[in-house]
């Protein structure tokens, strides 16, 4: 593959330049313009380090080079050296290599990683927002397993504090003893219904504000009354979560729940406080001093004794931890709180407990064409309204492209799937760290950087193979023009897109490479023929169009997404 001969070039050029690998690795390149090879190495860039005219450096590394088994010839251009892979030995290879279940996917087997994503507050359905991260969380754990580690998918659910007993405030006062059942209303959207309500009454009556501080000082305190209710109210919603997540496709290996743990936690950060590892402010909060890790401090309890957030972070890492024994600990968590893991890392590292590598993979915020989502306000875009309304958006379309060909359970299941391909493929195509808007209408398009487009691509391939597939023995030869050999080194990329995306957390670089492959693909689908190809240059691009297909599975479900059988 392509990583090989780069691979190969870079200890050829160490070795006749004196150079380490590392060296030559960060100064060879990938041409932008046609002719110029498949890597070019710029020789000025070693003029200061070797005190040699950058032209004459290139002849002198050009005189030392081996003969090379994958790079067809090397030439000198100026002060540039370029190098052209051997395409036909690369086209068997690829050929033979992407059809096979592990292409591209990492056989070193590596340590174990925890992946903690989604952690929603019980007091409302989930939102876009939470699908971002539910589709980021998902997909990385995916891509992290295709470079060979063992990952373990966790959830924290927020099931205790005070925004939930806003919920059971609201429902106290004004619920009349109705339930979702009564009211034909999915559990999460009744109980986030009585959050909204509640923000509404205290802006009127502010001292609600008050009460709700009263209820979680009787919660903690164990008011049978009051966990009666937040039991009742937290089961509803975890109810209707299930049904939401069963349809986006999230499972989870390990589930924790805040109101598990938070006596364990305040015990723990108790114990710290006696050792002196923390003080008290002047409120009476126990604080985390991060002065010397150029941090604010951190209040880790209260001064009446409720937790917050911190206190269950600090005890969730010890326990993750002490349970799994991780290398990396993972959490997918919005921007807004990127000072919150800088001060719960600081604070993990001044207690010495033990979490393997920490990283917060940070994300923006997805916004709508007429603004910012805000939950308290009742504007937030409900997960399961946009799923629906994707899902019904693409239906229409398949009855009008397919005249009504299906029957309607059919129909709804692949509306389904390509709706939710769209879905999770427009929140990846971003960088994680990038705010987005999120467009519906654009997200379902068949043209374009969408999941549909690439979906499409494979219903394409899929298609081509129906009718007929290749046989015998790869003619590497036969497969010579430009749209075939952009193809081919296309699904050559494939191993080293899958090892940077594991190894920074980027979903969206597959996305961007199955964008790219599609695009390939259909350009060679209207340039060059395949069934009705002369034998042997028909039977080379089946094995063409069988490796694209089998690629583009891959990248798909990489990202989450299902492939189906028709558009």
């Amino acid at each position: 593959m392509l990583d090989k001969a780069k691979k190969e070039i870079e200890d050829a050029v160490a070795k006749a330049a004196k150079l380490t690998d590392h060296d030559v690795a960060q100064l060879l390149e990938v041409p932008r313009v046609e002719g110029q090879g498949d890597f070019a190495l710029p020789c000025f860039k070693l003029a200061a380090k070797l005190k040699k005219d950058p032209k004459l450096i290139a002849k002198d590394i050009f005189a030392h080079l081996p003969k090379f088994k994958l790079i067809k010839k090397a030439e000198i251009v100026g002060p540039y050296l370029n190098f052209f892979v051997d395409t036909e030995n690369l086209t068997k290879t690829v050929l033979e290599e992407a059809v096979k279940k592990d292409y591209g996917f990492s056989k070193a087997k590596k340590g174990k990683v925890i992946v903690e994503f989604l952690s929603p507050n019980t007091n409302k359905p989930l939102s876009l927002g939470h699908l971002r991260n539910a589709a980021l969380g998902d997909s990385v754990s995916r891509i992290l397993e295709a470079n060979g580690f063992k990952v373990i998918r966790a959830c924290l659910f927020n099931d205790r504090g005070v925004h939930i007993n806003k919920s059971i405030l609201a429902y106290q006062r004004w619920g009349k003893n109705r339930t979702p059942k009564s009211e034909g209303v999915k559990g999460d959207h009744f109980v986030g219904d009585y959050y909204v309500m509640f923000s509404k009454k205290a802006e009127e009556d502010p001292k609600l504000n008050d009460e709700v501080q009263e209820m979680l000082q009787k919660w903690e305190a164990g008011d049978r009354a009051t966990l009666s209710i937040w039991g009742t109210l937290n089961g509803w919603v975890l109810d209707g979560f299930k049904q939401t997540l069963k349809d986006f496709g999230i499972e989870f290996d390990k589930e924790y729940f805040e109101s598990a743990h938070y006596k364990k936690a305040k015990q723990l950060l108790m114990d710290y406080f006696k050792k002196g590892l923390f003080k008290r402010d002047d409120k009476g909060n126990i604080v985390a001093a991060l002065d010397s890790h150029g941090l604010p401090d951190k209040v880790v309890l209260r001064a009446d004794g409720t937790s917050v957030y911190m206190t269950q972070d600090i005890t969730l890492a010890k326990m993750k931890y002490d349970e799994f024994k991780p290398e990396i600990s993972i959490y997918v968590v919005g921007d807004e709180q990127n000072l919150h893991f800088q001060q719960l890392f600081a604070i993990l590292k001044m207690l010495g407990i033990k979490a393997g590598q920490y990283h917060h993979l940070s994300y923006g915020m997805v916004n709508l064409p007429e603004g910012r989502m805000k939950s308290r306000e009742g504007t937030v875009v409900d997960a399961d309204d946009l799923i629906e309304e994707l899902a019904d958006t693409v239906k229409v379309e398949i009855e009008t492209r397919h005249n009504h060909e299906f029957n309607e359970k059919k129909t709804e299941e692949l509306a389904h799937k390509i709706g939710v391909g769209a879905l999770k493929y427009y929140l990846l195509k971003f960088e994680p760290k990038t705010t987005m808007v999120f467009d519906p209408k654009r997200s379902v398009s068949l043209e374009g950087d969408t999941g549909p487009y690439v979906q499409y691509a494979f219903v394409r391939a899929s298609k081509i193979l129906e009718k007929e597939t290749a046989k015998g023995k790869i003619k590497a030869e036969m497969l010579n023009l430009p749209e075939e050999i952009a193809l081919i080194k296309q699904l050559a990329r494939f191993p080293e897109v899958i090892a940077k995306a594991g190894k920074d957390y980027q979903p969206h670089l597959i996305a961007i490479y199955a964008r790219e492959l599609a695009d390939l693909f259909n350009g060679f689908y209207e340039k060059a023929p395949v069934l009705k190809a002369n034998k042997e240059v028909k039977n080379a691009r089946l094995y063409l169009v069988d490796a694209v297909r089998h690629t583009l599975q891959k990248s798909l479900n990489l990202l989450g997404i299902d492939e189906v059988e028709v558009m």
